[in-house]
């Protein structure tokens, strides 16, 4: 997307849901911080804006990110393990920017205590939670009305709780079909969605785009979706398989995301295959006591920092105050001086109630050494060139 001239340094705290037995409605109020960002005088004092309904869509801005599996084998996502870990609470901090875009596209959501609303389930793990990051285009219609759908079409699945992973597949497709149904909404606006579903220890990975979620484990940045651009090769080729063109990066020409919900007039009818799919990518894990929080972010973040360099800097701020309302609001300052061309959105989520520790790496001679393990990462990113 074309950058604008302005910034505003106002966090959007979005409160939870209110859900009312079965008959689920999201209504996610959003507010403006009080407390000023400090230190940062190189902010403009801008009032957040929405874009106008009914905007024609255009290209926004392709991210030169590039997404890296994870490098180091002995760090294992959790899929199988004996351990019997489970989180004993999970908390959570958000923090969203216009940036220097004119109008503020991304909407998300956080709720750390989902369970408390699904009582009437039986056979619920003690914890609970779900996240949501999402980057519109076009207007803030699609992103809007997902935010405030999503869930409720996840809960609503017959999958659901059973099978999450084909309730979340399953309920993505259903938001955008609705999308297209309402006639109150601009149903050419488009968005990405990234959500987090945790359920005891098990937590799973949705994402359609190119916002992208990172665990931190022991300062190791582990990355748990892939970046949907439409260059990349397996975007490429079923792209190009279902009778899409890709020019200078862009999907037919408009769009810099291979997938995306809403977007209806790149769609053919319901229920066909096109290019533009809003099918997921899902990944699912078991958490470990060594996962310590996960970053979910739109592409305003990863357009200027690697997954590593986010995690070091949130492992950082969380052992000094252990708070990830301002980790996230760290990660978005630091995106703004690395002069992001985007919105920035970005959450936090911690699986325990205490910091991350320090960590000494022993020696091969037996001597103790004072670096920590977000610090020996960081300086691996460096000689690796990735930060």
């Amino acid at each position: 997307m074309a950058g604008g001239t302005g910034v505003t340094p106002s966090c959007v705290i979005v409160e939870e849901d209110d859900f009312k037995n079965n008959n689920i409605n999201i209504n996610i109020t959003s507010g403006v911080e009080e407390e000023r960002l400090k230190n940062s005088d190189q902010l403009d004092q801008l009032e957040v804006g929405k874009p106008p309904r009914h905007m024609s869509v255009v290209r926004h801005s392709v991210s030169t990110a590039t997404l890296l599996p994870p490098a180091n084998p002995d760090f294992d996502l959790g899929i199988v393990g004996e351990s019997e870990y489970m989180p004993m609470m999970i908390r959570s901090g958000s923090c969203a920017e216009k940036g220097p875009k004119e109008y503020m596209e991304d909407e998300h959501i956080c709720i750390d205590d989902l369970l408390e609303h699904l009582d009437t389930i039986e056979g619920l793990p003690p914890v609970g939670a779900f996240y949501g990051v999402f980057d519109g285009h076009g207007g803030t219609d699609a992103a809007s009305y997902v935010r405030k759908n999503i869930l409720k079409f996840i809960i609503e699945d017959p999958q659901f709780p059973g099978c999450l992973k084909k309730a979340i597949r399953n309920a993505y497709i259903k938001a955008d079909q609705a999308f297209a149904e309402n006639s109150s909404v601009d149903i050419s606006s488009g968005t990405t969605a990234l959500t987090t579903l945790v359920f005891g220890r098990m937590m799973v990975v949705a994402n359609a785009g190119d916002c992208r979620a990172v665990l931190g484990k022991r300062g190791k940045a582990i990355e748990l979706s892939n970046d949907h651009k439409p260059n990349s090769l397996s975007e490429r080729h079923r792209i190009e398989q279902l009778g899409g063109v890709i020019y200078d990066g862009y999907l037919n020409g408009q769009l810099s995301v291979a997938r995306a919900l809403g977007d209806w007039h790149m769609k053919g009818p319901k229920g066909s295959a096109c290019p533009l799919s809003a099918e997921p990518e899902l990944q699912e894990i078991l958490l470990m006591e060594d996962d310590e929080f996960l970053i979910m972010g739109c592409d305003g973040l990863w357009d200027v920092m690697s997954s590593q360099c986010a995690v070091t800097i949130a492992r950082k701020e969380l052992m000094i105050h252990n708070d990830p309302e301002r980790c996230s609001r760290e990660l978005v300052r630091e995106a703004l001086k690395r002069s992001t061309c985007d919105n920035l959105t970005v959450i936090v989520i911690c699986f325990s109630p205490d910091p991350p520790p320090w960590i000494e790496i022993q020696s091969q001679i037996g001597h103790r050494r004072g670096i920590s393990s977000e610090g020996l990462n960081f300086l691996k990113g460096i000689l690796d060139g990735n930060l």
